[in-house]
Formats: C-alpha cells, sequence, structure tokens
C-alpha cells in the first residue's frame, strides 16, 4: 500500500511538471485573431485537392515528413510550409485550413482561411492556363469567407473585428514569370520583363486595394523567389551550369524594386494600413548559393527523384527512383519548392517583419 502511494505521489508531482499547467509554460494567445493566406503553392495547403487540376501534392511522398501523420496534405514540399511557420511564429498550433477542404467550416473558421492555389499568381490567365484558383476568384472566395464569419463569431461586429485584426499574407509572382511569361511567345515577345512586371504589380496594388476595402490592416507579401536558382530553371535555361541563372535573377530583383516602391505607396495612401515586403528572395538565394553555411548539403538537386524536372505527383511519386532519404539537407523538396527545412530559415528571416505587422 505504501508503495502504491507513493507511486500515485510521484505521477501528480510529473503531471504538475511536465503538464498542461507546468510552470514557465507559454499558454498566450496567437498574436493575431486569424490569419488569411492567398497565393499560391508557397502558402497553399490543399485547395487544389478540391478542385479539377493535375497541380497536385496529395500522394507521397509529399507530406512525408509533416507532422506525425506523415501523410499528403496537398502542400507542395516534404513538410511544412511558408504559411505554417508564420503561424507557428504567431502562436497558433495549427495553420488555417484550406477554403475548399471540410474543415473550412464551423469554429474553424475564426482562425482564418487559406484561399492559395498552387499554381496560381497575380495574373489571372497563369492560374487558367493550369485550371488552378485565379487570385481574383480567391477573393471572391474571401468575400463569402467573411459572411460565413460573421454566423460563426457571433454578431458582424465581432466578426469585423476579426478580419481588421487579422493578419493578411500575399504569395504570387513566381507562377507567372517561370510557368507563363518564360515560356509563353505571346508574353515574352510582345513584352519585356519589366513590362510584365510593372501589370503584375498593378494586380498587386489592386489587390491590396480591394482587401483594404473589405476591412484588411495588416498584410504582407512575399517578394519573388530567386527565380533562376530552381533546380528545374537551372535544367531548362542553364545552358550546361549547375549555377543560379543570372537573367532570371535580375529579372527577379527588378520586380522586387518595383514591389517595395508599390508597397511604400499603398502605405502612404493609407495610413492605417500596416504593410511590408516579406523578403524570400534573399534567404534562398543564400541557401541556394551557399548551403553549407547554413547546414545543407545540396542546392542543385532536389530530394524527390533528381529534384530537376519533378513537379506534382506526376514526377515526384511514391515510384520515383533516387528520392533522398533525408530531405533536411537539402534546400529544394522537388524541382521548384523548397524543402521543410529551407522554410523555416526563410520564415526565420523575416520575422522581424512579421512582427512589425502585428505589434
Amino acid at each position: 500500500m505504501a508503495l502504491r502511494c507513493c507511486l500515485v505521489v510521484l505521477q501528480l508531482a510529473v503531471f504538475v511538471l511536465t503538464g498542461p499547467h507546468a510552470a514557465g509554460e507559454d499558454r498566450r494567445p496567437p498574436r493575431v485573431p486569424a490569419i488569411m493566406f492567398f497565393g499560391d503553392s508557397l502558402v497553399d495547403v490543399g485547395n487544389n485537392d478540391y478542385i479539377n487540376t493535375i497541380v497536385k501534392a496529395n500522394l507521397s511522398p509529399y507530406g512525408r515528413d509533416f507532422q506525425e501523420d506523415h501523410v499528403a496534405t496537398g502542400r507542395f514540399g516534404n513538410g511544412k510550409l511558408i504559411s505554417d511557420f508564420i503561424g507557428e511564429k504567431l502562436g497558433f498550433s495549427v495553420s488555417p485550413p484550406a477554403y475548399l477542404s471540410p474543415e473550412a467550416s464551423g469554429k474553424n473558421l475564426l482562425l482564418g482561411a487559406n484561399f492559395a492555389s498552387a499554381g496560381s499568381g497575380y495574373y489571372d490567365p497563369t492560374a487558367l492556363m493550369y485550371h488552378v484558383i485565379p487570385l481574383s476568384q480567391q477573393l471572391e472566395h474571401f468575400k463569402e469567407y467573411r459572411s460565413k464569419l460573421a454566423a460563426v463569431a457571433g454578431s458582424r461586429q465581432q466578426a469585423q473585428s476579426i478580419v481588421s485584426n487579422s493578419l493578411y499574407i500575399i504569395s504570387a509572382g513566381s507562377n507567372d514569370f517561370g510557368f507563363n511569361y518564360y515560356i509563353n511567345p505571346l508574353l515574352f515577345s510582345t513584352q519585356t520583363a519589366d513590362q510584365f512586371s510593372d501589370r503584375l504589380i498593378g494586380i498587386f496594388t489592386n489587390t491590396v486595394t480591394q482587401l483594404y476595402g473589405m476591412g484588411a490592416r495588416r498584410v504582407g507579401v512575399l517578394s519573388l523567389a530567386p527565380l533562376g536558382c530552381a533546380p528545374l530553371a537551372i535544367t531548362v535555361f542553364g545552358l550546361g551550369s549547375s549555377s543560379c541563372v543570372p537573367r532570371l535573377d535580375d529579372d527577379a530583383l527588378r520586380y522586387i524594386h518595383k514591389l517595395n516602391t508599390a508597397v511604400d505607396s499603398l502605405s502612404r495612401r493609407h495610413h492605417d494600413l500596416k504593410i511590408a515586403v516579406l523578403d524570400v528572395y534573399t534567404p534562398w538565394h543564400s541557401l541556394a548559393t551557399s548551403p553549407e553555411s547554413q547546414g545543407f548539403t545540396e542546392a542543385r538537386l532536389g530530394c524527390c527523384a533528381t529534384g530537376k524536372v519533378e513537379l506534382t505527383v506526376f514526377l515526384c511519386n511514391s515510384f520515383s527512383v533516387g528520392t533522398c532519404r533525408d530531405a533536411a539537407t537539402y534546400v529544394h523538396w522537388d524541382s521548384v519548392h523548397p524543402s521543410e527545412a529551407a522554410n523555416r530559415v526563410i520564415v526565420d528571416s523575416f520575422v522581424e517583419e512579421i512582427n512589425m505587422l502585428v505589434t
């Protein structure tokens, strides 16, 4: 009996020290009421699973390192995406659900929603080429979400408070260049890269203006990726080199300069709008050109199969030969998307900007 009592006391002590009420445990609520994601595969958590498109990541080995489930969720990566890590930085235990998924209902809507669609961009024809959800339609989904939120939140006033205090993340532009402009003679033969950038920046400005009109007051926009450093870009445009393609990276840098100018203009126009560029280019380019400096071993190839042309479940799948065992040492998961480890580094690099937006 005495031994049993001692064991009970010991178990209680362990519970107090390590359980949900343990001293020092951070139980603070998230720093914003909700997060809304728009754009492309860098942040899409599975909307494409619910539409008729070939641009999907709903089969193994996608998602093989995702949390405890190790299953494909529609995320274009081996594990967590930029959207997941942004959510963690703000205190959320889970990323907002894909808006088209069954999970985007009821109380879950109070956490926000993810409207992004892999393959999409600012320029609607890019999305339409691949039968994914254009940005303009993502905004329509957000309007629909606001109506649903009013019913779930209990009052229009409470719903509006959630809308105005939430963080809005936009990730777009890279597909417009990589999967439209560079391969579409109707575009690159009639417009320079700078002219096409101007078109995208105009759409970006209009998108933020629309979101502002619907109540958004905290907006973070991802810059372009280093377009020339993706394994696919090097294979197609590198002329036999194993290095990033300078011409493509120069296009990305000029676009980013225009994006910063547009963000400054929006900030001056709307004094109650917090808006910032979240620089994806710099940390990603650093990883691609000096992987060893941050503990990575491979930047030229993606982990899935050869990682040179593999993209979506048609080429990166469970039957792919040569897929690496440990994606944590690879900068890229497939031929264009970062690995979970790289996504973590990218998000860590712009934490200061995230903090500014939510303070």
